[in-house]
Order: C-alpha cells, then sequence, then structure tokens
C-alpha cells in the first residue's frame, strides 16, 4: 500500500488528478481512469461517487482516510487520476 501512496503522490504533484467540483463531469466525460475515495467521505457523496463510476465502468479505490491524507496538502475527499499510465503502474502495484 505504500507504493501505492507513494504513486498518488507523484501523479498528485504531476497535476494529473482532477477533483472538487470537476471530479463528476470528468467521470461523465471518461477523463478520468481511476476514482479515489478517502473512508471519511460522506455517505452521500460515497454512493454518488459509486454509481457513477459503476455506470461508466471507471475503477474506484477507497483508501483509509489516515493514508489518503498522506497524498496531498489539499482538504480533499476524493479525486480522479487523468492519465492512463499512472493507474497502469498502480493497479500492477495492487
Amino acid at each position: 500500500m505504500n507504493n501505492t501512496i507513494s504513486l498518488l503522490q507523484i501523479a498528485w504533484k504531476a497535476g494529473k488528478v482532477v477533483f472538487g467540483d470537476r471530479l463528476i463531469p470528468a467521470i461523465q466525460k471518461n477523463e478520468v481512469f481511476l476514482v479515489i475515495m478517502s473512508s471519511s467521505c460522506g455517505n452521500n457523496r460515497k454512493k454518488k461517487l459509486k454509481d457513477k463510476c459503476a455506470f461508466y465502468q471507471i475503477p474506484l479505490m477507497e483508501i483509509d482516510a489516515l493514508r489518503f491524507n498522506c497524498i496531498s496538502s489539499r482538504s480533499v475527499n476524493s479525486f480522479g487520476i487523468t492519465d492512463k499510465h499512472f493507474v497502469e503502474a498502480i493497479e500492477k502495484k495492487g
């Protein structure tokens, strides 16, 4: 899991992420290849992300809140990765 967190940190620093109000439209446009969600997400947000990801066939990964907070200094609870190569590397490390 530490390798996954490291790859997520690199993707964040490289600017290959989308978050906030731009996440759901990016999922709908298939611009996101993986959605990462904190376990501290609210129930409504969790359901919305799960439903959207299932409908558009985008993988969804839920991470423990403590580990999720290590990814970025920004206060977000979910984000999507827009670079296919980062997603492939994360899936390899699994």
